[in-house]
Order: C-alpha cells, then structure tokens, then sequence
C-alpha cells in the first residue's frame, strides 16, 4: 500500500498521481464511502480551494467521486484553509476537504481533510484512503462536466468573515497602517478587505492572483517585498501570508522580521498578562530557538517542544490542554479559537496586542533574543540510532557540557534523505560553529 499522506495531507505535482483526476475522484469515492459505513447515511462535505489554476479541476474530480458514492457536497470556491476548517463545524458538515499546496509552486496542489472538530481526520481514515488508491478501484466517474454546489459560497464567505472580526468592533485597528502581502493566495479575497473594514489603512500587495502567481517571489517564503513596502509606506506592521493563508510572518515599523518564535513571544505575554495561559504552557517545536524557551522561562512559562509539523504541535496542545503553540514558520494554533492556524487570525491578534498594550511590534519582541544557530547535514550510510555509537555520544555529552544550559543541541535525521542533521544554538556564532563540525566530522566517520 503507497503511502499518500504526510503531516500535511496529499501534497504533489497537480495532474500528476496521486494528484491526477481518476486518483482525486477515487480519494473522494473513498472518503464518502468509509463516511457512509460509519454514519449509516451518505454523507455531507464541504470543499475549498486557494488560487491554482490546478485547483478547480480537481476540486470538480473529488466532487464526481463523492456524488458517486452517495455524498452531497458542496463548495465554498476560493478560500483559506482555516475558513474551511471553521465552517466545517458551523455549518455541521461531515467532514471539510481543500484543495490547495499552501506555501509550495503553483505547479503543486494537495488535499487536506478536516474532521468537523478541525483536527486533521485520523490515520485510520487516511489508511482506508491509501488501501482503495492501491487497489483495484478504477476511477468513479469520468464526466468532467458535472457541476460544483456554489449556492452558498456567499454565505460561507460572510460567516468566515464574521468569525474573523469577533471581538473586533468596527473602528477596532482606526489608525493602523498595516502592509499586507497576500502571496497572490487564498488571503487576497478576504484579509485587505476585513483590516479595512476594520478601520485600518492598507496597502496591499500580490493580492491579484491569476491561477500562477501565488507564492512567486511572495508571500511568507520571500519576505523582501513585504519589508519594502512596510518601509515605504511607514505602516507600524507588515504581514505576509503562505497561499492557503493558514501561516503569516511580520515586519516590524523597524523592518526587522518577526518569525513564529517571536510571535508567540508577543502572544503569550499578551495572554498571560490577562490570565490566559493555560497550564502555564506554550507549545513550539523541535527547531524553535532557544531564545524563546529562555525567554518564556523568564516569564515562568514552561516550552514544550514537538516534533515538526502543525499536526504534531496540535496533537501537544490538546494532550496538554494548552491553550497557544506554533511554529517557526508563523504557523499558530490558538485553541480557544481554532485548532487550525489561521494567518489571519494571528494577524488581528498580534494587531490587537499592539493596540492594548499602545507600543510598537520592535518594543513588544524586545524580551526576545534569539540566539546563534548553526544547521550542519551529514551524508550517512544509515539511519542508525545516534545512541549507538560510543564516538557519538560522548562529542555530544562534551558539548552538551560546553553549552552549560546556555544553548541546545539538537540531533536527527532528514525524513527523505540520507542525511543526519546537526543542529547547535548558543550564545557564540564561532563557537556553535566550531562544535557544530566536531560532532559532524564524528558522525561523518561513525555512519558516513
């Protein structure tokens, strides 16, 4: 049985397996099928999708596959993936499907699927999927002219705003120069047009997608448009969205930029001073620098760190009962709200901490020293256990000690490659650097 789903759904080249139209309607055949069994009535799926041009043919391919097995579904057209996510539950679907690659090429496209809680749908559903892909089911439906239910794509579209602006009246961000770069993505039909609703002066950017511009040269991959324009135009905030508008990164008024790790910096002091924390616990990853677990620390918030991937941060979260976790990459879960990040949501927050607390984003991240880092890859034979071998152990207890509780060192594996990944944070740019090649060069004649 191949394996289609990583942390992130399906992702791959649009058209092409699993991606092409007779495997998209065999996943949706699948999916209403497996719903069917466990409900004992055809179920009813909701569907989105971000700008690729790729998009609405495979969105019409899953469509066929679940009206063939008995399904309704309909369509929301273009929209974030955390609006699907958020009206999945609303409006009491079985399950809610997008059709989007989030940060990848416009070439990509991928399918998530969220169960009505917002979770991802577990591994076993994903199983069942990957079993009748591998079997031999042959392609449901074939007519590519069957239609899309759209009738309520305005209704969808209104409530995803409304859930946005809870909280916020209408004068909310008066006064907020707020640059915004849509990454010619799913954000472009909905994040300048709230902030504005919102009283906020905006200048937006690659907010005109045309079925290949998103994520070119934008959005939260290429930070230097959003940098540029946040300085031209002195706006005190600039954020940059990924294509399916579940991630955003910042500029500062100062042009410096502000990644997940800051953001949740801002975030749980924000929350904490209104008594908000749960449990007294912020959720990152294994790659969030050591700054922040100081930094968090000092505040008495403990970090606690999961493996790389949303699906795991939430999976932290809920086992926890936390409330705020996230990634590096902008990627943040609020639980109260959503167990989807949402850029926008984060966006508006970070907005609204600016407000209450009446200083600049520079001012509210000062609390937050990032240390040095150094990333070093180490081609290996095999993945044997780092543990294994003597040699390797004892480089990593020596620097281990050499860091002193000041740095972190972290050790794994690529999950596609042969490579061993060294990773040092500390307080010394030459100093992680020199350790970073010691343990590597150990590794290089132990495994390479």
């Amino acid at each position: 049985m191949k394996r289609l789903f990583g942390t992130d759904g399906i992702r791959g080249v649009a058209d092409e397996f699993p991606l092409d139209r007779g495997t998209v309607e065999t996943i949706g055949t699948s999916l209403a099928r497996h719903f069917r069994e466990k409900l004992g009535r055809g179920p009813i799926f909701l569907s989105g999708r971000d700008t690729r041009e790729s998009g609405e043919r495979l969105e019409r391919a899953f469509h066929a596959g679940v009206i063939s097995a008995g399904g309704r579904i309909e369509s929301a057209e273009v929209i974030t993936t955390p609006g699907v996510a958020f009206l999945t539950r609303k409006f009491d679907f079985d399950a809610g499907i997008v059709i989007s690659a989030s940060h990848n090429p416009f070439g990509d496209n991928g399918i998530k699927i969220f169960s009505p809680s917002g979770e991802k749908v577990g591994e076993d559903i994903e199983r069942q999927i990957e079993a009748d892909v591998s079997g031999p089911v042959a392609p449901t439906a074939t007519d590519e002219s069957i239609g899309m239910d759209t009738s309520r794509v305005d209704v969808f579209r209104s409530a995803y705003l409304e859930h946005l602006a809870i909280g916020f009246n209408e004068s909310a961000l008066k006064g907020r120069s707020i640059a915004v770069d849509c990454a010619n993505g799913a954000a472009s039909a909905f994040a300048p047009d709230l902030f504005r609703a919102l009283g906020a002066d905006v200048v937006a950017i690659n907010d005109d997608p045309d079925g290949k511009n998103i994520n070119f040269e934008c959005g939260s991959l290429h930070l230097e448009r959003i940098r540029e324009t946040t300085l031209s135009n002195n706006a005190e905030i600039g954020v940059a969205f990924d294509g399916d508008s579940d991630r955003a990164l910042f500029i500062d008024e100062a042009g410096n930029i502000v990644d997940g790790d800051a953001v949740l910096w801002v975030l749980a002091s924000y929350l904490q001073d209104r008594g908000r924390i749960k449990n007294k616990t912020v959720v990152a990853t294994v790659m969030s620098n050591i700054g922040l677990e100081i930094a968090l620390a000092s505040r008495g918030i403990k970090l606690v760190r999961a493996a790389v991937g949303d699906k795991f941060v939430l999976d932290e979260l809920l086992r926890t009962g936390s409330e705020l976790g996230g990634e590096q990459s902008g990627h943040i879960i609020l639980t109260e709200q959503s167990l989807v990040g949402d850029g926008i949501m984060t966006a508006l927050l970070l907005i609204k901490a600016l407000s209450e607390n009446g200083r600049a984003l520079s001012e509210l991240t000062a609390g937050f020293v990032r240390y040095p880092q150094v990333l070093v890859n180490v081609k290996v034979r095999e993945k044997k256990p780092f543990d294994s071998s003597t040699h390797i152990s004892a480089v990593s207890t020596e620097i281990e000690r050499e860091l002193d509780g000041k740095g972190r060192l972290l050790l794994r594996y690529s999950g596609t490659e042969n490579l061993a990944r060294v990773m040092i944070e500390g307080e010394d740019q030459t100093s992680i650097e020199s350790q970073a090649k010691r343990l590597a060069d150990v590794i290089s004649s132990q495994l390479g």
